[in-house]
């Protein structure tokens, strides 16, 4: 199957179409190879902060706002499987926060979203400078 059969693109609660969408499959698919895993279906939802805090609350139990919730359907070590919910407002909130374009806070959030997938976490100090420099590392592949 090729990238374009594996990574889906979706919209929830708001109109937003991503750019490149096919470049943004290679590269996703290059990280994913690049961590000795194997991609079965991947699955961007892009929506609205509502959308995701409702998300949030009702699986996460956090009330909180958020620019990304992962979820990972995969059934065995190795495949990729999954399901990335991104906030449009908040990537643009944030993007303009860290002054940084759109686009490359878009890209970072994705990639994000695989690392978790692939096994990275972000929940120590020591992890999330970890799972930055991964970030940083992927996007230079793009």
């Amino acid at each position: 199957m090729a990238p374009a059969d594996k990574i889906n693109y979706f919209t929830e609660d708001i109109s937003f179409q991503i750019d490149a969408p096919n470049l943004k499959r290679a590269w996703v698919q290059k990280v994913v190879a690049s961590e000795g895993f194997e991609l079965t279906e991947l699955n961007y939802i892009f929506c609205s902060d509502d959308y995701l805090l409702q998300i949030n609350s009702k699986f996460l139990d956090h009330d909180t706002y958020t620019d990304i919730v992962t979820f990972d359907n995969s059934d065995s070590n190795g495949a990729i499987e999954g399901d990335v919910f991104i906030s449009i407002q908040r990537v643009r909130e944030n993007a303009g926060k860290l002054n940084v374009s759109f686009e490359d806070e878009l890209s970072r959030v994705m990639i994000h979203g695989v690392l978790h997938l692939c096994g990275y976490d972000d929940k120590t100090p020591t992890e999330k400078t970890a799972m930055r420099k991964k970030e940083e590392a992927c996007l230079s592949l793009r």
